[in-house]
Formats: structure tokens, C-alpha cells, sequence
């Protein structure tokens, strides 16, 4: 899988748990909802972090990736915040709305803006050796656990690239 295949397949994903989360009755099936769907997003802001963001920045696209970046940030700091709140308590369904809303926005501009600059300037070649750099950081990432731990720390400043 090429590296805007693997990222295309993550953000569908999300959404898909996003609406699990919108349905779930109970608040022990949100919670755990959640904490799948913090794990995946910690996952994939790794890897676009670490693998992705770095290969395509010499490629011309810096203020796509700056903007990125601090969408990154927002997110981790909405996600840190819900990392410490209950499924029961009154904000938790309005933060989970709020951080849809930034992770939509987020995948927004990414497929249309950035995945197409991106696929003009890299041969399916690159883009498929890219995608199995970044498949096995997500593989190590998902092996230790629970990689939505890290977002805390991570969501004091964007990440440099």
C-alpha cells in the first residue's frame, strides 16, 4: 500500500469510529470507542510526523505542512483533554463533537490539497517505499500498547519536521 493509500485508509477509519462513538448508548462502549479511536489518531499523527511529513516538506510543500502541524496540535491537545475526562461527564459528547470536527477539517484539506501535490511530485515507486516505512512504524507503534498515552506529552507544541 502506497503512503497516501495507507493515510486515506487511516482517516476512514477514524470516521468510522467517530460515528460508532455518535451511536454508542452506553458509556462503557464510548469509553472503549474512544480509546481505540485515540490510539489511531496517535498512531497516525506519528507516522505522518515521523515519515510522512519529513519525505514530502523538500518537495515544495512547507505551508501545507505548517498548517498541518498546528492542526496536529489542536487535535493532541483536544485529545489530551478528553484522555482525562469520563465518558459520563456532561462535556465529554461535546468534546468528542468538537475534535470530529478538527480531524474533519484536518483530512479535509489533506486530500484535497496536499495528497495531490503530493502524488505530482512522487512516483508510485517513492510513494510505495514511503508507505512501507510508514506501515511499520504504525506496526511498532500499535505493538507497544497504548500509544494514545504519548498525546499529553505531544500536545504542548507542533512537532518540527
Amino acid at each position: 500500500m502506497d503512503a497516501i493509500e495507507l493515510l486515506e485508509s487511516q482517516h476512514r477509519e477514524v470516521e468510522k469510529l467517530f460515528a460508532k462513538i455518535e451511536k454508542a448508548k452506553s458509556e462503557d462502549v464510548k469509553a472503549q470507542l474512544f480509546e481505540e479511536l485515540a490510539d489511531n489518531l496517535a498512531v497516525h499523527a506519528s507516522i505522518e510526523e515521523h515519515q510522512f511529513y519529513p519525505a514530502v516538506k523538500a518537495k515544495r510543500t512547507e505551508d501545507i505542512l505548517l498548517e498541518a502541524l498546528e492542526e496536529h496540535v489542536g487535535i493532541k491537545r483536544i485529545l489530551a483533554d478528553l484522555l482525562e475526562t469520563e465518558a459520563s461527564d456532561e462535556t465529554f459528547d461535546a468534546k468528542i463533537s468538537v475534535l470530529k470536527e478538527q480531524v474533519s477539517h484536518h483530512v479535509k484539506e489533506e486530500e484535497s490539497e496536499l495528497f495531490p501535490k503530493v502524488k505530482k511530485l512522487f512516483d508510485s515507486e517513492q510513494l510505495e517505499a514511503l508507505g512501507q516505512e510508514m506501515s511499520a512504524e504504525q506496526a511498532e507503534l500499535e505493538d507497544s500498547g497504548e500509544p494514545r498515552l504519548a498525546i499529553p506529552g505531544e500536545a504542548a507544541h507542533a512537532a518540527h519536521i
